[in-house]
């Protein structure tokens, strides 16, 4: 089971493993991901964005127009599944290593107000930093900025990077997107300076289920009690460092003092404990010292209680994998399957108009070329209606991205109706197409054209 000590050892001299070194590396490469991703992208459309100004899905590269937003369901399935899986497999995990609010925290209280600027010490996270204004000052200003810039780069992900460094040459002409960069803005600073870690306890919605995901084989943060000895009862405290000769927890609190959401982990599992893992670490420096293993580890109930293997590979784990697995497959089906043209038709307000002996009907036809490049498009009756296409006459050409509004009439000269007191409904299928590729880019629109009562004809 995995814990703060090199093969569950530790000889004298040797380093115990640091956890929140892997943390702090885990932490990079999400921001790193996270800044660089809305700039990618794979034939002019991004990795991933859902932009309510175009009203287009991107997903790896693929542009989705509004029509096709039914993969989202899809996204989010996925998104949760997969929450929903690593807390079952390694508890909180996703809160201690990746959250935006705990690398937010740290960035704060680690990076600017510890590394840069000498206010505390990164082993005690109780503490908050008294006086010394100047340097609380230039704490603010600095995560100001930083708040800034992660409040735009989570624009990015509905506003292109391209878009938004153009509309923000010109503020006053986009009130909607500064004001939702100066709430998220405000937010970030009052959440990291005032709220903390108190948002993971009382606000996070995730916090109250995350308990009852946890089964027998969950790996979360356990104190060893059997061999540190008991310092709980219940709530309540029942001294600083256990009596007994064979206990071997000290009493120094190093774990307790190092706890960002500050708890004491020798009291059992809290719902306020983020599996950092940082009181791992502390035990294990202040062990380490005296030759033995941390009391601090990250295992499952059947490893501490029962002595036996956790079961990683479970009926639970290998449940999600399968519906993570044919959520994905479904996923990709259907986005494989994108249209490269839209077309919604709409019938006029008008039922039909006689002229002569001519029966017209008109019609609102809206293309849509997904594609990235320009197409010509018209359009053909399919089957032997006798209806023909008065107007638009000629193809036309739409633009990528480009929805085109076309105002469409049918017509015919043939009496079609069937009934001779009211009108008659006649299904049409439209077959519109791209006029240099017929064959690859297609859609099939069903309508209707609508016949006079034939007392009404000539």
């Amino acid at each position: 089971m995995a814990n703060s000590c090199t093969k569950n050892c530790l000889q004298d001299g040797e380093q115990p493993a640091i956890y929140y070194k892997k943390r702090y590396w885990t932490f990079g490469i999400i921001t790193l991901m996270s800044l660089i991703i809305p700039w990618i992208k794979i034939n002019g459309n991004h990795i991933f964005l859902l932009s309510f100004d175009k009203k287009e899905l991107h997903l790896m590269g693929v542009a989705f127009d509004t029509q096709e937003f039914y993969l989202m369901p899809f996204l989010l399935m996925l998104l949760f599944l997969f929450v929903f899986f690593i807390t079952v497999l390694g508890g909180r995990v996703w809160c201690g290593w990746a959250c935006p609010q705990t690398i937010f925290r740290v960035i704060y209280r680690d990076l600017i107000q510890g590394a840069l600027l000498g206010m505390r010490k990164r082993r005690n996270k109780q503490k908050e930093p008294e006086g010394q204004f100047v340097k609380r000052a230039v704490a603010l200003v600095l995560w100001s900025i930083l708040a800034f810039i992660a409040a735009s780069n989570f624009t990015w992900y509905f506003v292109p990077p391209e878009d938004y460094l153009a509309y923000m040459q010109n503020p006053a002409d986009h009130p909607i997107l500064v004001g939702i960069i100066a709430i998220i803005t405000g937010f970030l600073i009052y959440d990291v300076i005032k709220l903390k870690e108190d948002f993971c306890g009382y606000i996070c919605p995730y916090v109250r289920i995350q308990s009852a995901l946890y089964d027998h084989d969950t790996i979360y943060t356990i104190y060893d009690e059997k061999r540190g000895g008991k310092v709980f009862d219940g709530d309540t405290k029942l001294w600083k460092k256990p009596p007994n000769e064979e206990d071997e927890c000290t009493g120094c609190e190093a774990c307790v003092t190092v706890c960002p959401t500050h708890i004491d982990i020798r009291k059992g599992m809290q719902f306020e404990c983020i599996n950092c893992l940082e009181c791992a670490d502390a035990c294990s420096k202040v062990m380490g010292k005296l030759g033995k293993k941390s009391l601090i580890n990250w295992e499952s109930n059947r490893s501490y209680y029962d002595s036996e293997p956790t079961q990683f590979f479970r009926f639970k784990i290998l449940g999600y994998l399968g519906v993570m697995l044919a959520v994905t497959i479904a996923l990709i089906i259907m986005g494989s399957n994108k249209e490269t043209m839209l077309l919604n038709i709409n019938k006029s307000n008008k039922i039909y108009t006689i002229k002569d002996d001519m029966v017209n009907n008109d019609y609102v036809f809206l293309f849509t070329n997904t594609d990235n490049k320009a197409h010509k498009f018209y359009f053909e009756i399919e089957g032997t209606s006798g209806i023909k296409i008065l107007r638009p006459k000629r193809e036309f050409t739409v633009f990528p991205d480009q929805k085109l509004k076309k105002i469409v009439v049918l017509g015919t000269t043939k009496k079609v109706g069937t009934n001779e007191k009211t009108y008659t409904k006649i299904p049409l299928t439209i077959r519109a197409y791209a006029v240099d590729k017929k064959k690859e880019i297609f859609v099939e629109r069903n309508t209707v054209f609508v016949y006079p009562p034939l007392s009404e004809v000539k």
